[in-house]
């Protein structure tokens, strides 16, 4: 049985315990994801409302020199844990870096622009404390998929946000962006449109729009089967901008995987879906590409 077989097989495996278990397909993943050999700091504050809250995944041999990964989950800005992307935060810290997942607040509690505000201020947390967790926060970056993808796209391209939250937007060394809709106007989805006060939704929402020649270098990973956001469109036309502006930037296209699956990959017993992962740790340990 090839890798790619055996992945397939866990993974349709893994949606048939969800289904006779009442369990997420996420919930699963996280089961059967390792922990081993890893630190993980639960339930930590970085504001005082609920859902400002994180968790902190490290390797056991974290030092102060660890690479950090500020991680920031899709849901379509209404719906979405911490504790369901363990997976997520488990697999990066075996690769050597430090990860921060947290939640933020939603719709309808809050909309653009202020759905962003949690964003930037957990990253104005990690710039801060991250050194106490092993983590180097001038080593840091911002990643997230679908909706968590436009969420890191715009704490890194919107050097606003981060000024408003007290931190200087030269902090984040680099984006990762997997499924994110950056380039989305007129809001099509029926959902999405409350969220960004369609038909008044603002130019300024859409992180193509705030790429310039001293944004960070960009990982850019889509599924040329996302059924959800169109790859040419938000991934495609924010490569050109990036390249446009003089800005590093890597664009990767997968076929074996979805709009979802593409985030699952980073689960290690579906790495053979896709090498989600190692573009990710080649992207962060060269600096963004700083370093070849």
């Amino acid at each position: 049985m090839t890798k790619l077989k055996y992945a397939l097989t866990i993974a349709g495996t893994l949606l048939v315990l969800a289904g006779l278990s009442a369990c997420s397909p996420l919930s699963v993943i996280n089961a059967v994801s390792p922990g081993n050999a890893l630190q993980a700091d639960a339930d930590v504050a970085y504001g005082l409302k609920a859902r400002q809250r994180l968790d902190v995944y490290r390797p056991a041999s974290a030092s102060n020199s660890s690479p950090v990964i500020v991680f920031f989950y899709g849901g379509n800005w209404n719906m979405g844990d911490r504790a369901d992307y363990a997976f997520v935060g488990r697999a990066l810290a075996k690769r050597g870096f430090v990860v921060v997942i947290p939640d933020y607040r939603l719709y309808p509690e809050v909309r653009y622009p202020e759905i962003l505000a949690d964003s930037a201020a957990a990253v104005a947390w990690t710039v801060r404390e991250i050194k106490n967790y092993g983590g180097d926060a001038s080593r840091l970056f911002v990643m997230g998929h679908s909706a968590g993808a436009y969420n890191a796209a715009m704490v890194a391209l919107d050097p606003g946000l981060l000024a408003r939250a007290g931190i200087k937007p030269g902090v984040v060394r680099g984006f990762i962006g997997l499924a994110g809709p950056y380039n989305f106007l007129p809001v099509e989805n029926v959902e999405t449109r409350s969220v960004f006060n369609y038909p008044d939704t603002p130019p300024e929402s859409q992180p193509i729009n705030h790429v310039s020649a001293s944004s960070p270098p960009a990982l850019l990973i889509a599924a040329n089967k996302d059924e959800m956001v169109n790859p040419a469109r938000n991934t495609g036309e924010l490569a050109k901008k990036f390249r446009a502006n003089g800005v590093p930037v890597r664009e990767v296209y997968l076929d074996r995987v979805n709009h979802a699956t593409l985030v699952g990959s980073l689960a290690t017993p579906l790495h053979a879906l896709a090498p989600t992962i190692d573009v990710v740790q080649a992207f962060v340990n060269s600096d963004g590409g700083r370093k070849q």
